[in-house]
């Protein structure tokens, strides 16, 4: 039997229902995605850990068993999300094609393990969301699990679905990019995609994160689509409709990586120095400004005086802030980058402070 291999297309676009609600629905949704021509896996869900019990937590078997129907009908392959070896062992019944595990299942070494060693030796492909939480070394664990039973790095990949985040997002799961980056880098040979759908929770912003995976050089996408999303049982609102999905991914700009342009290396080259320089002058101006916070130190505890002055705190913010326009930065960049050097500035005074 031929099974599917990750990484044989870029872009990968993954889409279909977030649940398998009934035979028709399914079917039909899948058929309408088969029919764009611009879809290479079909999906839904099975199996739904919701956050709060008593709402759809999906069909079970027979929603496996309409996902096959889909693949003999359409003949594209499907995928599903998989949380315990009960759940891996009937994928591999109804011949799903790939597996995903998913955000609240990634949080879970010990379920992570479970499913890992009910994969062994399926050749299977296998996707794992990041977790929940911003923690990328709960991310790589759960890949090094999969490794560690023998499973090729070739068939396994990364879904970067956006984290919860304590703030103000205009997103359902902020997008934090540097930590996929940083996964990238410690797994540069696994293909990674996108569900703008989780990270959106809004089909209004589904397009722009689309685009912008694709300018960051992501593999794909996984998209949620639903023959009438106004009637889903589930994530209703950040679903779309095959057509609209249709829209979106020939929409989506996949840039070329690079050029072989003289004139553009060249000028790519000179931006690019330009940046070096300017960081320099950045880190070393940061570097002075923590050696002026171990003086605030250094005085204070001279003074036996606490470390957080709030007040002093909130003018700083207030101060940089009223700049955000000036500047030409989002109120949210300069937001984290004064938290990030708050924290080590009080980090600095605290060693201060403490010392001896």
């Amino acid at each position: 039997m031929n099974r599917f291999q990750l990484g044989t297309k870029r872009p990968m676009i993954i889409a279909g229902p977030c649940s398998a609600e009934t035979r028709e629905q399914t079917l039909d949704t899948c058929t309408q995605l088969a029919a764009t021509g611009v879809v290479d896996m079909l999906r839904a869900g099975v199996w739904k850990p919701r956050t709060s019990p008593g709402t759809f937590e999906g069909v079970g078997l027979k929603g496996l068993a309409w996902m096959a129907e889909a693949k003999r009908t359409t003949g594209l392959p499907f995928g599903v999300e998989v949380a315990s070896k009960a759940h891996v062992e009937a994928a591999l019944e109804f011949e799903a094609d790939c597996v995903w595990i998913g955000a609240r299942t990634t949080v879970s070494p010990f379920a992570v393990q479970e499913i890992a060693e009910a994969l062994a030796g399926s050749g299977v492909a296998v996707l794992i969301k990041n977790p929940m939480n911003p923690d990328i070394d709960l991310w790589a664990g759960a890949v090094k699990r999969f490794m560690g039973v023998g499973i090729a790095a070739e068939n396994i990949g990364l879904i970067h679905r956006g984290f919860s985040y304590f703030g103000h997002s205009r997103y359902r799961n902020a997008p934090m990019w540097p930590l996929a980056f940083e996964m990238r880098s410690r797994f540069p040979e696994m293909m990674m995609i996108c569900d703008p759908s989780h990270m959106a929770g809004n089909r209004e912003y589904i397009a722009e994160l689309s685009q912008e995976a694709a300018d960051l050089r992501y593999d794909g996408l996984i998209v949620e689509s639903h023959i009438c999303p106004e009637q889903a049982l589930s994530d209703a609102g950040q679903q779309l409709v095959p057509a609209e999905l249709e829209r979106l991914i020939r929409g989506v700009n996949w840039r070329k990586e690079a050029v072989d342009d003289p004139e553009f290396v060249g000028e790519l080259a000179r931006f690019r120095d330009e940046i070096d320089r300017i960081d320099a002058e950045v880190f070393g101006l940061l570097s002075r400004r923590m050696k002026v916070s171990e003086s605030i130190g250094r005085v204070k505890k001279e003074n036996d005086v606490a470390i957080l002055q709030s007040s002093r705190w909130g003018a700083i913010k207030e101060r940089i802030l009223s700049q955000s326009d000036g500047l030409g930065l989002s109120t949210e960049f300069l937001t984290a980058i004064l938290e990030a050097v708050h924290l080590e500035s009080i980090a600095r005074q605290n060693s201060v402070m403490n010392r001896g």
